[in-house]
């Protein structure tokens, strides 16, 4: 069991690595108060060892390790990588690559919509994880032996439940659709943040463009007072206090001070004054500048039938290739594609295509059709 606190430790680590050709991470992190996550601990896996980094040490210079983890020769494998991910984007403005998604692997080799990395420890390499550590705080100081134990176990286990999913990616040929589903993770505009779309998210009912564009602009101007003050959005105003600063336009203190979800000394703050800025400048806007409600279309006729139809071929091709349903298409994805005739959706190609979009398109233009044949559903062509 190791911990590397030092700049020395690390580079002897690295020199031990650097000839792998895949490693395993994990991190630790805490972001319940801040915005942005802190790196408390991060675990590496080897052929030979498992190490934990620890980045709060004052004695450790985390760029060495970070050169590393950015060598194009080493495989890096994470199970769940997405917010693992984040934390390196955050620190160099880039992803490391190659990656392994175990947890995308599975998904593709069968083993369910969203397979844990406990599950896949106790079925692949046949341990049981100690998971009493789980919801400890990573930032304390001195990290106990059960803690440091704990962590290594992500990255120790995760080489056999690699070697494992490779294996049988191998055997079925599907390497290809994991590295497809890779891209994604891989890009950065997979971790960017734009404070321009922060409105988008926030849930609405009903709005008038001039409402939208309080909202919008409210929502950005909060996104980057967040980050600079490093604290969870929610901390400056929550997205109810949001909605109703874009509904009453508060053009004063003594409007704003009024508000029932508002603290009234936030309208003599500076936050207040910020606040009736941003107000002010949605108000200014030209109507044709403001933001829009999207347009609804109307339900294409028969379109619920259409969709049972395609959830039932979504269930047959997942169980025909084995693979997770959520992995071919969400049932986002399939009102998307009835509503467009076909002709929208990420399940039109690439792998997903070949598996599932041919036929799915052939189901809306009524050429297959569906039977119940011999104890098994069977797809057939349409009389």
């Amino acid at each position: 069991m190791t911990l590397i606190h030092s700049t020395s430790e690390l580079l002897a680590f690295i020199e031990r690595a650097q000839n792998d050709t895949f490693i395993t991470i994990d991190t630790e992190f805490i972001r319940e108060t801040t915005y942005w996550p802190q790196l408390c601990l991060i675990q590496v896996g080897t052929k030979d060892e498992a190490v934990a980094i620890d980045p709060l040490s004052q004695e450790l210079n985390l760029e060495p390790f970070l050169d590393f983890l950015y060598n194009p020769k080493i495989l890096k494998v994470f199970h769940a990588a997405r917010q693992d991910l984040e934390i390196f984007y955050n620190l160099r403005e880039a992803v490391p690559s190659p990656l392994f998604d175990s947890q995308v692997a599975a998904m593709v080799c069968g083993y369910g919509e969203s397979a844990s990395y406990e599950s896949l420890v106790e079925t692949l390499a046949k341990a049981k994880l100690d998971k009493s550590q789980r919801f400890t705080d990573w930032s304390r100081r001195p990290l106990s032996s059960r803690q440091i134990e704990y962590a290594l176990g992500d990255v120790t286990y995760l080489r056999t439940v690699y070697e494992k999913l490779q294996k049988r990616l191998d055997e079925t040929h599907r390497g290809s659709w994991v590295q497809d589903e890779m891209k994604v993770l891989s890009s950065p505009d997979t971790y960017k943040v734009d404070p321009e779309k922060q409105w988008e998210r926030i849930r609405y009912r009903t709005a008038k463009p001039r409402m939208l564009a309080i909202l919008k602009l409210l929502a950005a101007w909060r996104e980057i007072e967040a980050q600079k003050r490093n604290v969870p959005r929610g901390r400056i105003l929550k997205d109810e206090t949001l909605l109703e600063i874009a509904a009453i336009a508060p053009k004063d203190k003594d409007s704003l001070g009024r508000m029932r979800g508002l603290n009234p000394a936030i309208a003599n703050s500076r936050l207040g004054e910020d606040i009736i800025s941003v107000v002010k400048s949605a108000l200014a806007l030209p109507l044709d500048q403001c933001p829009q409600m999207k347009a609804t279309l109307p339900s294409p006729p028969g379109m619920n039938s259409a969709l049972e139809m395609l959830k039932m071929l979504l269930r047959i091709k997942a169980d025909e290739h084995n693979v997770a349903a959520k992995l071919l298409a969400t049932s986002s994805d399939l009102e998307t594609f009835v509503r467009s005739l076909g002709k929208e959706a990420p399940f039109l190609e690439g792998w997903r295509y070949t598996v599932f979009g041919e036929d799915a398109q052939k189901i809306l233009e009524g050429q297959t059709g569906i039977v119940f044949k011999k104890n098994k559903i069977k797809l057939i062509p349409a009389p």
